[in-house]
């Protein structure tokens, strides 16, 4: 009887008549996960074994529900963080802080960028104001000397320099930031951003009904996952006392019975389960569209956030870039000059004539003896030499116009501003100075190549 009862299972089996535990376990659940909550088709074998009628979903629910099912086992957790499960908007909303965050950063970042250049235009002015009268006092002399000179002056001019990017990246660069900031980030009285909540009331006013559809979806399905595991169970203990021959019949009956009556249980929690997930597909595209519209308006302000940076961004940029001042070219160009007209012939030869065998001397000669003349000069003349020889120095001096700052260092210098215009009364000697007398009528000596004719 036992071989009997092991033969008809089989028979059975082969018939699809009734699932063995082993078939259960190979038939296959596809599980299509996708924004729009879980959707499951179960494959039953035997003579129950029935398609289930493919539903027409909305162009992006199939298509989400197509590529997870050509995944089939993709993390789980990659659905949950997707934006549109409800509360994963907040990434979105909390952009608007992070914004604001980032502009301090910003405004702090330059700040004591803005410290480097004034510390390293402080240093520049010391270094040259230290140097200065040691390099006056050296024994070099000539076009030598004056290249080494110009080290000093084009120190002070890029000291000047980039004094003004410290001023431009405060006051400038900074201030715009700080402008744009307060008129673009709204707060309000209790913390936050106005911003930030019009955002999250948008997102969240689109997403409850969504929500509480979800929540009767995920109900629906596990009433419908209990009921089939509860029909599995029962056909499981149908198999098992088929193919007993101790239980009796009257026995196997009732459990056919139990069986049944959870599958049609299961029958009927299915079609809610379905009804169920259809509603959510018909709600999705209006879903999708409000939130997609309220994330459109999110877009647009963290658009202008982005231009505005980028703006900023290249003012900062273009204080910084030296590379393209004027000014450094010229101070650059100017040295670059000034070391090139070093002359190893004009230096030899002004040594020459100044220390060396080219001073004018007067030799030895015989002179004859002579009375001395007296001769006292009345006050009157006196008077009238001093005004011709004013007058010869206002005609010969040559009118110039200054091109930089220069502060006297001895008290025979002239100090002056850059424009200021006077009078050169004396040519450049060979170690560089002219000799000028100021509106005023002070006279002293000034450095040749800060000054042009007018």
């Amino acid at each position: 009887m036992r071989e009997r009862g092991k033969k008809r299972e089989r028979e059975r089996q082969g018939e699809g008549g009734v699932l063995s535990c082993s078939m259960i376990h190979r038939a296959k659940t596809l599980v299509a996960r996708s924004c729009f909550g879980k959707r499951e088709i179960w494959i039953e074998g035997g003579e129950e074994r029935r398609e289930r009628k493919k539903e027409t979903f909305p162009e992006k629910v199939r298509d989400s529900i197509m590529s997870t099912l050509s995944a089939e086992t993709g993390p789980e957790d990659a659905n949950n963080q997707s934006f549109w499960m409800p509360g994963n908007y907040h990434q979105t909303v909390k952009r608007t802080e992070d914004a604001f965050q980032a502009c301090n950063d910003i405004v702090a970042c330059f700040q004591e960028r803005a410290r480097v250049e004034r510390q390293y235009a402080q240093q520049l002015s010391e270094w040259s104001t230290k140097w200065k009268p040691l390099v006056d006092a050296s024994p070099l002399y000539g076009s030598l000397l004056q290249a080494w000179q110009c080290f000093l002056s084009s120190a002070d001019r890029l000291s000047s320099l980039h004094s003004s990017i410290c001023r431009a990246l405060v006051s400038e660069d900074g201030d715009r930031i700080r402008t744009w900031q307060k008129e673009t980030f709204h707060k309000k009285m209790f913390g936050g951003f106005k911003e930030s909540q019009d955002f999250e009331t948008g997102f969240s006013r689109a997403q409850k009904p969504w929500a509480k559809r979800l929540k009767k979806l995920e109900k629906a399905k596990s009433a419908f996952h209990k009921a089939c595991r509860k029909e599995h169970m029962a056909r499981e203990r149908e198999a098992h006392a088929q193919g007993n021959p101790d239980i009796a019949i009257e026995k196997q009956r009732k459990i056919q019975e139990e069986t049944e009556l959870a599958h049609q249980e299961t029958e009927k929690v299915r079609a809610r389960y379905e009804k169920v997930l259809e509603e959510v597909t018909r709600y999705a595209p209006r879903y999708m569209e409000e939130m997609e519209s309220i994330f459109d308006q999110s877009q647009e302000e963290e658009r202008k956030r982005i231009s505005f940076l980028k703006q900023a961004f290249l003012s900062i940029h273009r204080h910084l870039d030296v590379t393209n001042n004027e000014s450094v070219k010229a101070v650059y160009n100017e040295l670059h000059n000034t070391l090139m007209s070093i002359s190893e012939q004009e230096d030899l030869r002004w040594w020459k004539n100044t220390h060396g065998p080219g001073m004018p001397t007067d030799w030895p000669q015989f002179q004859e003896w002579t009375p001395d003349k007296k001769h006292k000069k009345g006050r009157k003349e006196v008077e009238q030499k001093a005004v011709v020889m004013e007058r010869s120095v206002m005609i010969g001096g040559v009118r110039v116009r200054a091109l930089y700052d220069y502060v006297g260092q001895e008290t025979d210098e002239l100090s002056f501003k850059a424009g200021e215009e006077f009078l050169k009364i004396e040519d450049e000697d060979d170690q560089g100075w002219c000799r000028g007398m100021m509106d005023g009528g002070k006279e002293g000596l000034y450095p040749a190549n800060y000054v042009e004719v007018v």
